[in-house]
């Protein structure tokens, strides 16, 4: 039988032991707190009828009304679609390049080089989304951009990428990449940076060369670190950004760019169907909590530690 006051008094002893650590990181489970869980009660209008001058007590039960109607809608697999292409970018293409940087960076000799290097793919995460879209306004436009008046200056035709659907989704991923890609390179250069450094003197000895290390070394250290940020990502497969689409939506892409998340914005929010809109949400929520224990349990079968 289990002693439950030995079990107490073991708990109290380590908190004890460990008060500073808990210190530490009690502003952040506050934030979480109170940013993260208590809004989650908000939820149940997803469920009502809601109205603001009623409150959430006092509005009406529809049950799974809005969720119906967020499945039956038109429109609903085209936004699906959409998110998942675009997710599915941001998967297979943005994904593996701050990984690819981060061990470029590890190779390079010169730190001075280096320091420069990080700082300047660095910069563009510090800008707002409005700022980069907004250079992509001035490069790509048709009349006057940099981008279209190089193509005149060769005798080719211009290109209208700003309203042309078939160039939204390429801008949308270059955009990413430009903006996080440095920026993701920082997880895994602290993770390499942990590497013992007498293994690649002992490659070094057994004839390896840079990318045979790399290779052995280098990529299996890390391996933990990429399958841990990889199911927090795939946690986000609804969740893409509202500011960034939005920026680039038009009446002429919207067929290819539209997400849930403008889409909660344009229908849900701008018309004032906020248990709608809050539904789309949950149901956002409820597809990456599953996602994320899917990969989680399938990372642990083929030998890693998962994120819990």
């Amino acid at each position: 039988m289990v002693d439950k006051s030995a079990m107490r008094s073991e708990l109290i002893r380590r908190v004890k032991k460990n008060k500073l650590l808990y210190i530490m990181i009690f502003p952040g489970l506050l934030y979480f707190f109170i940013y993260k869980y208590i809004p989650m009660y908000g939820l149940v209008i997803s469920f009502q009828d809601y109205k603001p001058y009623k409150g959430i007590l006092g509005s009406d039960w529809v049950g799974f009304e809005h969720f119906h109607r967020l499945f039956t809608e038109p429109a609903f697999w085209m936004i699906f679609k959409n998110t998942i292409i675009l997710f599915g970018l941001n998967i297979l293409i943005f994904f593996p390049i701050p990984i690819v940087l981060a061990l470029m960076l590890n190779e390079v000799r010169l730190r001075a080089f280096q320091r420069t290097v990080q700082t300047l793919i660095y910069i563009p995460h510090f800008m707002s989304w409005v700022i980069i879209v907004s250079i992509s306004y001035v490069l790509l436009t048709m009349d006057g951009g940099l981008v279209n008046g190089m193509l005149e200056t060769f005798g080719l035709q211009k290109i209208n990428f700003l309203l042309n659907e078939s160039w939204f989704r390429p801008m949308y991923i270059t955009q990413v990449i430009w903006r996080e890609a440095g920026w993701g390179t920082i997880i895994y250069l602290a993770a390499i940076a942990a590497v013992d450094p007498s293994m690649y003197e002992a490659a070094r000895m057994d004839g390896a060369n840079r990318l045979q290390q790399i290779w052995h070394i280098t990529i299996p250290a890390i391996k933990s670190v990429i399958v841990v940020l990889l199911i927090l990502k795939i946690g986000d497969v609804l969740e893409l950004g509202f500011e960034h689409v939005y920026l680039l939506l038009n009446a002429s892409n919207r067929e290819v760019g539209e997400i849930f998340d403008t889409y909660v914005y344009t229908t849900g929010l701008k018309q004032g169907q906020y248990s709608y809109s809050t539904a789309i949400g949950l149901f956002k929520g409820l597809i990456g909590l599953v996602l994320v224990i899917g990969a989680n349990k399938f990372a642990k079968k083929i030998g890693e530690e998962g994120i819990y």
